[in-house]
């Protein structure tokens, strides 16, 4: 280092001295400019400007074309790390690349998705990896080691995870509290979070909208008491957008926005996403909590620290030593290959009922064999056979291939018919003329988001077309009902109809998009506004909520005088289908969703039944033709009836190869091995409320659901069949070695995905029906055998004992169970470790954590201060036609110990109301009447006499809108 360079530049020092040098030189108004998002350049220092975030969840998003590798559920269900891991690894060197040419992109890469998929009907389970929390951190773990890169000192990319925490509802996001016991917390939600971070390849999380027990993500106490305590690496926590605001101004949890930023900031927030690019509101609001005395000088140093942490780790300082500054590779024949062998690992093969697949060997419509080395005549159908999807998360396709193209390529076009299943409408005004769309030959073939942008959410429609109009001939468009009520029509051209900021109707969408989707209606039925339409409809955006209606300008939507419109059809969807199915040796129809309609990112889903549009044409297709094969391109499961089908497969939206990939598995170029990373219910009856988030109480997911459903987690078929032999297993005083072999016995060579489900033999609290303890997907030639061997720790069979507080190993035996699914066990043995025995809760010396009960009725656990501590609290009015009755709840307590004897409960509460306190199943021995105090967080203490010696369980009763913080009892 000479006299004139900084510490902070001298690349042979380590990173936290430099950066104690470069805080140092910094002003109070430098270090609090960086706590926004877009954190400005120190230009008297030559430091660059640098913002946090970048999206990068199947590929880099936002920021123009880039290679698109399946959705993150889709690389959920290929249950493949290694495969995973190479995806972070092309993802992360598309970012560098992009970054050399263009600056806006960020390399603080806000990926993965961790967050648990709970609940099939969330809007978001197209960014998750599973249901399990196994799984999903052994994907997270390898798409952030791809993305950060395999040098010890410098990162490629400093990947987030998000978000934090127990957020699976887009209903109410921002001002709903999942109420997650202590059970829950521990054993599914931190989890997914806590062995990533582990992992090491992590540089920090990102908080939720929502709140935990009451208390918003942004201050949660958890991000210091449990994720900055897995790992002594400084981790960068970025706020979601908005969020910061949020605390005040939707969820009312601070009475100015000088207390929230302060309180996020002491909570761990180190990047502050507000405002869109505008930093002075935040920096403002910093400045305004450090005159107050809310912050001092060191909370925004701790900020700060860690943000230049990741800076320092992205080799920003060392640019010469910094061994990715010159990655250029950018949608290379590699990357392509990788996108495509990602799709086909994704494909899942529900059902394959009498060999219908592959298609090498499709008997005839007239019951003869296809003639040798003539490919089937297939017919291919429905509203996603020729779309490839994107998603709000998504980058602009360099490459496209749709199941069409993909099978015109395998099979030869002259093989393959096509038919879409849109209805084909003309929109009639009363007076007889019919909506039209006029011509545009000399528009550009503009594609949304092709430029790129930082806010995708701020790209406004197109002005540059004419708006429709109305004649007496009129344009057929295709209308493709999404189901619940949501539409879209598309012009022949290919356009869909959309509505720009000036309110005028357009052909001039390339696809439906955008943060506010604006090319969605709804049709009004007739008479269902006062005055009714007579035989007509009127036409509702979606978007901006207005009824559409010819103007002497055009079609436009508006507040007033709305048209009413008559639909005439020249051909109904499932017609087409039926000609086409009949006249084919097999029929594949190509069912799903579009991930900006009905289940996305601020919307969730009602139901779990297949839309009604595409039901007709499913039908259609099986009476025509019953070898139908089903294909289901979703983000999500859907339920429906696969009885009469005789094969059905899944897929995530596959991106740019997704075509290809189906059409290679379909013709048997490839066995499918996806695995579903999820279980697929039968039914909406299946499913918990979605804000239920007690998996345990619940019955949720495939670790707790007690009933049949229609598809299992894991579940998933080949084109060969394998055999399970052998399986031994042995403990030790810290792990359990298994094995077993696994042998195809078919003559395809094939994946399997081997897996391994533990499960205690005789729990003494309600433990997991089975549970997911390791699995391995191995490729197979036919006869082939190989023996899979698992070092388990015993801390895999572990659970949070509420009684005291911590995890536990409870001793007695085992099941080990590996198979193909969680419902398909080939083997199993039993270990007996040794654990420790279960104790009865010390109540006397220790008391009661409300929130640690063992079971519940009608409660919810609340904030217990605005900083920490948990509460319970009834969760609404009883249903009781006694409205004396007002809330009520019930805590259980198991095997409470109150030794010698207690003489007297002492409870602390809040809010006003009636506890009542029982032994085992006695009537109550305790009555506390709690008057009302000031406020939620003034908390009383109430003492009564209670009389209880020797173990028993306790229950407690609470009536009226208190909130129980903790109880304690006296000899």
């Amino acid at each position: 280092m000479t006299a004139q360079t900084p510490p902070f530049r001298d690349s042979q020092l380590p990173f936290a001295k430099r950066i104690d040098d470069l805080l140092s030189r910094l002003t109070l108004d430098e270090r609090v400019a960086m706590l926004h998002q877009f954190g400005p350049a120190v230009e008297r220092l030559g430091i660059a400007a640098f913002r946090t975030g970048q999206e990068a969840l199947h590929g880099v998003a936002w920021m123009g074309p880039a290679t698109v590798f399946p959705q993150a559920v889709g690389l959920g269900a290929t249950w493949n790390e290694d495969l995973v891991r190479r995806i972070g690894e092309a993802v992360s060197t598309e970012t560098r690349a992009m970054r050399s040419r263009d600056d806006r992109v960020g390399l603080n890469v806000w990926a993965p998705t961790v967050n648990l998929l709970r609940h099939p009907l969330w809007g978001r389970n197209e960014e998750g990896y599973s249901e399990d929390p196994r799984l999903t951190s052994a994907i997270a773990t390898a798409y952030t080691r791809g993305l950060r890169g395999d040098h010890p000192a410098y990162w490629r990319t400093a990947p987030v995870l998000k978000h934090w925490l127990a957020h699976n509802n887009e209903t109410d996001r921002a001002t709903a509290s999942s109420s997650v016991r202590p059970r829950v917390l521990h054993e599914y939600d931190l989890r997914a979070f806590r062995d990533t971070v582990e992992a090491g390849a992590v540089a920090g999380v990102m908080p939720a909208y929502n709140l935990v027990n009451g208390r918003p993500n942004h201050v949660s106490p958890y991000l210091a008491e449990q994720l900055r305590a897995w790992t002594d690496q400084d981790l960068l926590v970025c706020s979601d957008a908005g969020a910061p605001s949020n605390l005040v101004d939707s969820e009312h949890y601070f009475d100015t926005h000088e207390q929230a930023t302060a309180a996020a900031l002491l909570a761990g927030v180190d990047s502050f996403t507000d405002h869109g690019t505008d930093s002075s509101k935040i920096v403002e609001r910093v400045h305004g909590a450090l005159e107050q005395g809310l912050l001092t000088e060191a909370d925004i140093d701790a900020a700060v620290r860690r943000q230049l942490s990741v800076r320092f780790r992205l080799g920003e300082f060392d640019p010469l030593l910094d061994p990715y500054a010159d990655a250029k590779d950018f949608d290379t024949p590699a990357h392509r290959a990788l996108a495509r062998e990602a799709a086909e690992q994704a494909i899942v093969l529900l059902k394959n009922d009498g060999g219908l697949l592959p298609l090498t060997a499709t008997v005839t419509v007239t019951g003869e064999g296809t003639p040798a080395g003539e490919s089937p005549r297939i017919a291919v159908v429905g509203l996603l056979a020729d779309e490839c999807k994107l998603d709000w998360y998504s980058g602009t396709l360099i490459h496209r291939s749709t199941p069409l193209e993909g099978l015109y390529d395998r099979f030869g076009a002259d093989r393959v018919d096509f038919a879409e299943g849109v209805d084909r409408v003309r929109l009639r005004t009363a007076d007889g003329t019919y909506l039209s769309v006029p011509r545009a030959d000399d528009a550009d073939e503009e594609v949304r988001g092709a430029e790129g942008a930082l806010d995708p959410a701020l790209l406004a429609g197109r002005t540059d077309l004419p708006p429709l109009t109305a004649d007496g001939v009129g344009t057929e468009l295709a209308l493709i009902d999404w189901g619940e009520g949501v539409l879209t029509l598309r012009a022949p051209d290919g356009r869909y109809l959309s509505v720009a900021e000036d309110g005028f109707v357009r052909a001039s969408a390339d696809q439906p998009g955008g943060w506010v989707v604006q090319e969605t209606f709804r049709l009004e039925p007739r008479g269902s506004r006062e005055g009714g339409h007579g035989n007509g409809h009127l036409l509702q955006h979606v978007g901006t909520g207005r009824y559409v209606s010819v103007t002497a300008d055009g079609v436009k939507v508006a507040d007033e005088n709305p048209t009413v419109l008559e639909l005439e059809f020249t051909e109904r969807g499932e017609d087409a289908v039926a000609h086409a199915a009949a006249c084919a040796d097999v029929v594949v129809v190509v069912v799903g969703n579009d991930p900006h309609i009905n289940g996305r990112e601020t919307e969730d889903r009602t139901t779990l039944a297949l839309p009604a549009h595409q039901r007709r044409l499913l039908d259609a297709a099986r009476a025509a033709n019953p070898r139908t094969v089903l294909v289901v391109t979703s983000s999500y499961p859907y339920a429906f009836d696969p009885t009469d089908l005789p094969a059905v497969l899944w897929t995530a939206h596959g991106g740019q190869a997704a075509g290809a990939a189906l059409a290679r598995v379909l013709a048997g170029d490839v066995s499918p091995a996806g695995r579903l990373p999820q279980t697929w219910y039968a039914s909406d009856a299946d499913l918990p409320g979605l804000l239920n988030y007690d998996v345990i109480g619940g019955r949720q997911t495939y670790l707790y659901f007690e009933g049949t459903p229609l598809f299992p987690f894991g579940h998933g078929l080949s084109y060969a069949s394998f055999a399970y032999a052998d399986l031994a297993a042995r403990a030790d005083e810290e792990s359990a070695r298994v094995t077993f072999t696994v042998t195809n016995t078919g003559d395809t060579a094939a994946d399997e995905v081997a897996q391994l489900y533990g499960r205690p033999v005789s729990p003494s609290v309600s433990r997991p029906r089975r549970e997911l303890l390791a699995h391995r997907r191995v490729h197979l030639p036919p006869g082939a055998t190989t023996e899979l061997s698992f070092e388990l720790p015993l801390s895999a069979l572990e659970f949070w004992d509420v009684a005291h507080g911590g995890r536990r190993l409870e001793p007695g035996g085992y099941e080990l169970l590996a198979g193909a699914s969680a419902e398909d066990i080939r083997l199993s043995a039993t270990i007996d470790p040794a654990g420790t025995p279960p104790a009865p809760r010390p109540v006397l010396e220790r008391g009661l954590r409300s929130a640690d009960f063992d079971e519940q009725r009608g409660a919810q656990i609340v904030d217990r201060t605005k900083v920490s501590g948990d509460a319970v609290t009834p969760a609404g009015p009883d249903p009781t036609p006694d409205p004396a009755a007002g809330h009520t709840a019930e805590l259980v307590y198991r095997a409470c110990d109150f030794g010698s004897g207690a003489r007297s409960v002492t409870v602390e509460v809040s809010g006003e109301g009636t506890l009542e306190l029982a032994l085992d199943d006695s009537p109550a021995i305790a009555h506390l009447d709690i008057a009302p105090t000031t406020g939620p967080y003034a908390h009383t203490c109430v003492t009564s006499p209670f009389a209880a010696s020797g173990v028993h369980d306790l229950r407690i009763e609470l009536r009226g809108p208190l909130r129980l913080a903790h109880v304690g009892f006296s000899g």
